[in-house]
């Protein structure tokens, strides 16, 4: 079986981690990495013994397929000069910066018949795997994502950053489309919103509460999914997986109600989101995370952060 030529575009903390991963695989020609920082990517090639560019053109004709880890505004640009050259692309979330690029590169790729797969990390998370069957018809979902404050990914707010993984998550558990939003935040280390909270409701009657911060004392990513006489709780730090059921016969509804933890197969979840795409660059078969599912994370989210902006410059307006 030949291997898949393989190259890592952005080697910064996320990006080698990604090179890591491709290191470990039998069925990847790793050839090499692009960095902009000349000394991080000659660092990162040495120590696995690959080549390094200083420019995502002068890997086009060595590659088959590519992880694209760099910072948002340069998703488009990078993702269509691979996709115009034929070569099938994993783009780290979020899919672009607009809709409009979205679309574009949504296009190309069905054009040239390309896998053009989406990191949406959690997708691949053993608690969210294990609750597959068990999530019916939500009515009230509520998550949270909090991190300490790590200086990366300032150039876009935590709504894209950050909020975008419960987005795309919601947006896939419940089937129905999106009624309106609500939404507040505020910048507190960079000039972006760096704390946020979002209510999403949706048509038929589910709510969801999102709450993302990037400057938490504490790392939280927990998520409470209530429908019908149960409550599904995932931890997706621990992969652990939780339910609360109540009674459904006449002894058992005098009882409070019962907790029970569901088993998880922990995985590692960019191995398992690598090997995703890569079964899809040789069975040419459709992805777990698609492109139209980045797009539509995207869109829900540039609703919630222009509804932020627009509430932070009314309460700015009324204090001045």
């Amino acid at each position: 079986m030949d291997k898949i030529k393989v190259g890592v575009i952005g080697v910064g903390y996320f990006g080698q981690f990604h090179v890591e991963k491709y290191s470990r695989m039998e069925e990847v020609d790793l050839v090499g990495v692009v960095d902009i920082n000349p000394l991080r990517a000659n660092d990162i090639a040495k120590r696995y013994d690959i080549e390094a560019f200083s420019s995502h053109l002068d890997i086009l004709d060595k590659v088959s397929a590519v992880s694209i880890v760099t910072p948002t505004p340069s998703h488009y640009t990078i993702a269509k000069d691979f996709l115009l050259n034929g070569i099938d692309v994993l783009l780290e979330k979020p899919i672009s910066s607009t809709i409009e690029e979205a679309d574009e590169l949504i296009q190309l790729a069905q054009r040239e018949g390309l896998i053009l797969q989406v990191g949406h990390l959690e997708r691949f998370n053993g608690a969210l795997l294990a609750l597959e069957g068990m999530i019916k018809d939500p009515i009230l979902i509520d998550s949270h994502r909090l991190s300490p404050f790590s200086g990366r990914e300032t150039d876009v707010s935590v709504v894209l950053d950050m909020m975008i993984h419960d987005i795309d998550i919601i947006l896939n558990l419940v089937k129905s489309k999106v009624k309106g939003f609500s939404a507040t935040g505020i910048p507190v280390i960079t000039s972006n919103f760096d704390v946020a909270n979002a209510r999403i409701e949706f048509e038929n009657g589910c709510t969801a509460n999102l709450t993302a911060s990037r400057v938490s004392k504490n790392k939280i990513r927990k998520t409470l999914i209530s429908q019908l006489n149960e409550t599904l709780f995932i931890d997706y730090l621990s992969q652990k997986a939780f339910h609360s059921k109540k009674g459904t016969n006449e002894i058992e509804e005098k009882k409070d109600e019962l907790i029970g933890e569901i088993p998880v197969k922990k995985v590692d979840l960019l191995m398992a989101e690598i090997h995703s795409f890569l079964r899809s660059v040789r069975d040419r078969k459709n992805v777990k995370v698609s492109a139209e599912d980045g797009k539509r994370a995207l869109e829900v989210a540039l609703q919630i952060d222009q509804k932020i902006k627009d509430h932070y410059l009314k309460r700015d307006s009324l204090e001045n």
